[in-house]
C-alpha cells in the first residue's frame, strides 16, 4: 500500500496532480479541498489511497490524513465509490462531511451530486457512530452548535432568505460564537443579511 507520495509538483488541476518522485511521475486524482491546500511551491507531500481493481490501479490523494480517513469510511457504505466520495469532499470540506453525518443532516449530504436519500441515510446509518468514537466529544458540541445552526436555517428560509446567503450569515457567526443558542443565531443573521 502507498502511504503517501512526497516529490516535485508537476501538473497541478483541480481533479488530479502529477507528482515528480525521483523520476517516476504519479498521476494522482485529488479533490477541490486538497487542491485548495496545495501549497503554492514544487514540493508537496499527499497521502494517498490506492484503490486496486481487475482493471485498473487508481491513487487518490488529500492534503491531510483526516481527509483521507474520511475518504475511507465513506467509500465503505455500500452506493459510495470513489468517485463519489470524491465529488462530496469537493462539494463540502472534511469536518462539513463529519458534521453532516454526525448531526444525521441528511439534506447536506443528499446536496452533493450523485446521492440520493436513501444513499445519504445509508451513510449516517453507518457511519454516525464511527465518526462519533473516532472523532471524540470535542465534536459532539459542534454537532449540537450544527443543529442549532439548522434551525436557524429552517426559520430563516421560511422568512423568505435564499439558503446559501443564509448559510453563509451563519457560518460566520458560529466561528464567532460557537457556543450560539438558536436565538442569538437568527438575531445576528437578521442584522447581517
Amino acid at each position: 500500500m502507498i502511504t503517501h507520495i512526497q516529490g516535485r509538483l508537476i501538473e497541478k488541476n483541480p481533479t488530479e496532480v502529477i507528482i515528480d518522485c525521483n523520476g517516476v511521475g504519479y498521476f494522482i486524482n485529488i479533490s477541490l479541498h486538497t487542491f485548495s491546500q496545495l501549497p503554492t511551491g514544487e514540493n508537496v507531500k499527499l497521502y494517498t489511497h490506492l484503490q486496486v481493481r481487475e482493471d485498473s490501479h487508481t491513487l487518490y490523494g488529500f492534503s491531510g490524513k483526516a481527509e483521507r480517513e474520511i475518504f475511507r469510511l465513506l467509500i465503505s457504505v455500500s452506493g459510495i465509490g470513489a468517485s463519489i466520495a470524491r465529488t462530496m469532499l469537493s462539494s463540502l470540506s472534511p469536518q462539513q462531511v463529519i458534521e453532516a453525518i454526525a448531526s444525521e443532516d441528511v439534506v447536506t449530504i443528499q446536496s452533493v451530486k450523485g446521492i440520493g436519500s436513501k444513499t445519504a441515510q445509508r451513510a449516517v446509518l453507518d457511519l454516525k457512530d464511527k465518526i462519533l468514537k473516532v472523532y471524540g466529544l470535542e465534536d459532539v458540541s459542534a454537532v449540537s452548535s450544527n443543529t442549532n445552526k439548522n434551525e436557524a436555517l429552517s426559520a430563516l428560509e421560511t422568512l423568505g432568505f435564499a439558503r446559501k446567503q443564509v448559510e453563509k450569515v451563519c457560518d460566520k457567526i458560529l466561528k464567532e460564537q460557537p457556543e450560539a443558542s438558536v436565538e442569538e443565531i437568527i438575531k445576528q443573521a437578521l442584522k447581517n443579511l
